[in-house]
């Protein structure tokens, strides 16, 4: 049996797998703090030996769970509903594809948006010569397919197993609710346990990354609009900041302003796009957007199955692997939201909405903000790619000064630090909460004095991370926490399969399917 504690300092938390997940956790703080050399040498230790077999696994992985989801979302499953045959969605349209824009990208594609464009335009696997207008178009082309399709196939699979175990199957929204088929009331012993604690271990992991990229990016920001000096002690005093800001939203009732500044957010991030559009190299950014985006489709499933193994380079440890990692890792965070805002949507509208209209809006904006630099290298008076070989984080910045807009450009540069803060805020506010409702069995409102626990935790675990090196053990650090996660989703297919089996589908339009032969309910399950 599982429950959760009636009192004490565990009050509404599931006792064995907060404390199981609390001590790892907090050993590997207390371990890279004191030990932060040898914490990094180990990480990159691990991530080399490991980088030949991840080359192949995690992009088969990925491509399965891609054409899985197509399937999904057209086979004979198609009809079928997270929740009862005759549920309507509970948010229209418009407000669901909405908040799937804040799903929780936000900080990642910020910092990715003009460096990774620029740093494959110096050369990739599939041009024979960089810093050339072919190898700028391919460089874009690459951007997207690390942010497009297979990386939303990752998210709206786990959101829509976690969706349909709890809204059509009435169990808890954990991740061990899809081991129901494969191990029963079993589920609720140590494999359970086990399944949960690997989620918290990845889903922490993966936050952290997020973190730790969007301080770095602030640090270069404040460095290039008010002069700062870019340190270590400098994205320490940022994180803490953070997560007292996180922190005290939590505790002071707040959450509607943070959820206002949110929107806010989706508007501002459309208001900086339509000031690249009008004041940046308007024909060239639709143009480029456009080439670029037929280029991605018609490489899709030659990119999907790329191993660049006669190569014999370390181009794909470096960056497919490093993003697959990246977003198997937070695939319980952003799959638990998207499953909490899509009850009532059949299997093709999920599919549809959560594949496509993200994957839509981040090329747009990956297109807008990647394509500025890349004309600025070709026809301007370049410079984006020595600056962004020196630091990686001051990308978008140097793209913004390197525009020459004067006030405007200042401008720009301060929305931009109100952006990341902000993403920054509702990242770790919104990754308390997914941690701590696995750690209370589901419960959609856990205990607020834990999620400011694991708010703290998840500060000093990124601190501990930047002090151990940087950009290049937050990478290490997120591919080894997806490995074991990856596993758990390949039992969460076959959970969703035997369980799908009991659907019954109908050719006919308007007929869905019918509720499973038995109701998987016990009192300790039973969800509302």
């Amino acid at each position: 049996m599982y429950t959760r504690a009636a009192s004490g300092p565990l009050k509404g938390m599931n006792p064995r797998i907060t404390l199981a997940a609390m001590v790892i956790i907090l050993a590997t703080v207390i371990y890279g703090g004191y030990f932060t050399a040898m914490l990094s040498e180990q990480l990159n230790a691990a991530r080399t030996v490991l980088n030949p077999f991840l080359e192949w696994y995690y992009v088969l992985l990925v491509a399965f769970l891609l054409f899985f989801m197509i399937w999904l979302g057209t086979g004979r499953y198609k009809n079928v509903r997270l929740g009862g045959d005759d549920e309507q969605p509970e948010f229209t349209w418009f407000s669901w594809v909405a908040m799937l824009f804040a799903a929780g990208t936000g900080v990642g594609i910020l910092f990715w948006a003009v460096a990774q464009p620029i740093m494959q335009f110096e050369g990739n696997p599939f041009v024979d010569q960089g810093m050339t207008p072919e190898a700028a178009t391919v460089a874009l082309r690459l951007t997207f397919f690390h942010w497009g399709l297979n990386g939303w196939a990752i998210f709206s699979f786990v959101a829509l197993v976690l969706g349909y175990f709890s809204y059509r199957r009435h169990l808890p929204l954990t991740i061990r609710s899809s081991l129901h088929p494969l191990l029963g009331y079993r589920k609720k012993g140590l494999i359970g346990d086990g399944v949960d604690v690997l989620a918290i271990f990845g889903t922490v992991f993966g936050i952290a990354t997020t973190l730790g990229l969007g301080v770095q990016q602030m640090n270069s920001g404040l460095g290039e609009v008010f002069g700062m000096d870019s340190s270590t002690r400098l994205q320490l005093i940022i994180m803490a900041v953070i997560v007292a800001v996180a922190t005290l939203s939590l505790v002071s009732g707040v959450q509607r302003g943070v959820r206002l500044l949110s929107e806010a957010n989706f508007w501002l991030s459309i208001a900086f796009v339509l000031f690249l559009l009008v004041l940046g190299p308007t024909q060239y950014l639709i143009g480029i957007t456009i080439e670029a985006a037929g280029d991605y489709l018609q490489n899709l499933l030659v990119m999907s199955f790329h191993t660049n193994v006669t190569r014999g380079d370390d181009w794909q440890a470096q960056w497919t692997v490093f993003y697959w990692g990246w977003w198997l890792s937070w695939s319980p965070f952003v799959g638990m939201f998207i499953a909490r805002i899509s009850r009532g949507r059949t299997f093709r509208e999920f599919v549809a909405g959560v594949l496509l209209v993200p994957t839509g809006i981040t090329m747009i904006w990956l297109g807008l903000l990647g394509g500025t630099a890349l004309h600025h290298e070709l026809f301007g008076g370049g410079g984006i790619v020595e600056a962004v070989n020196a630091d990686v984080a001051s990308a978008l910045f140097i793209t913004v000064a390197a525009m020459d807009l004067g006030v405007y450009g200042s401008i720009a540069s301060v929305a931009l630090l109100v952006l990341i803060s902000t993403y920054l805020i509702t990242s770790a506010n919104a990754g308390t909460l997914v941690v701590t409702t696995i750690l209370s069995n589901g419960d959609p409102e856990p205990p607020v004095v834990h999620r400011v626990i694991w708010g703290i935790i998840l500060g000093l675990l990124t601190g501990v991370l930047l002090l151990a090196g940087g950009l290049e053990v937050l990478q290490s650090a997120v591919i080894l926490a997806a490995l074991p996660f990856s596993l758990v989703i390949l039992a969460m297919v076959a959970g969703l399969m035997r369980s799908l089996s009991e659907e019954r589908y109908a050719a006919r339009r308007g007929i869905r399917t019918t509720p499973p032969r038995e109701p998987w309910v016990d009192p300790d399950d039973a969800t509302s």
